[in-house]
């Protein structure tokens, strides 16, 4: 099903698209995971990579693990509707059939990807919409990624280095939610994509 740019406009109306971005340790996954265990209506995009899988991660559930030739010709083909190579190594995108499947049998699609995707995504299909979360407060985006203890002191500095350059982009969107509580965040995501 190849479909040209009218047509991706036309499904990406209404019932379609939304675009998650924010800032590091800002609490996206835990949004978005908190939707789609509520809302079954509600698709999240697969992404692709030339990473190798991790343990208990499954092709095409997890993520498309594709070879740097494969996803090259993608690229080439025009079948990626954003992707960027991250850390100078892998490839990371999003495919455009599945998004363009999912919105065609009546899903609400949610693709949870960084502020350079999210651009790419606008300008392929600018009536996507775009939801940039936010973080109650600097010092809570500080406080929750220092409370993860998943990065060196090193490299939460180069994140919060990064989340100042992301959390000034916020006006390129069109509807900043914050994530004071899980739950109610969700909720407000949720009304935005349901709103025509």
């Amino acid at each position: 099903m190849q479909l040209n740019k009218d047509e991706l406009l036309h499904l990406s109306q209404g019932r379609g698209l939304t675009v998650i971005a924010g800032p590091t340790a800002v609490g996206k996954g835990t949004v978005v995971r908190y939707i789609l265990e509520h809302n079954p209506e509600v698709a999240l995009s697969v992404s692709a990579t030339t990473r190798s899988p991790r343990p208990g991660e499954i092709d095409g559930e997890s993520y498309f693990f594709w070879t740097m030739d494969e996803f090259d010709a993608n690229i080439a083909a025009g079948e990626m509707l954003e992707f960027a190579t991250v850390h100078g190594t892998n490839k990371y995108g999003t495919p455009k059939q599945p998004v363009i499947d999912a919105i065609a049998a009546g899903k609400l699609v949610l693709l949870e990807i960084d502020i350079q995707g999210a651009r790419q995504v606008k300008a392929a299909m600018p009536e996507a919409k775009l939801v940039f979360i936010a973080p109650p407060s600097w010092n809570e985006l500080v406080r929750r990624l220092q409370s993860r203890g998943t990065e060196t002191p090193e490299e939460q500095a180069r994140r919060l280095k990064s989340a100042e350059v992301e959390l000034a982009a916020q006006s390129e969107f069109d509807h900043v939610v914050i994530n004071d509580e899980v739950a109610r965040c969700a909720s407000e995501v949720l009304d935005l994509m349901k709103a025509n």
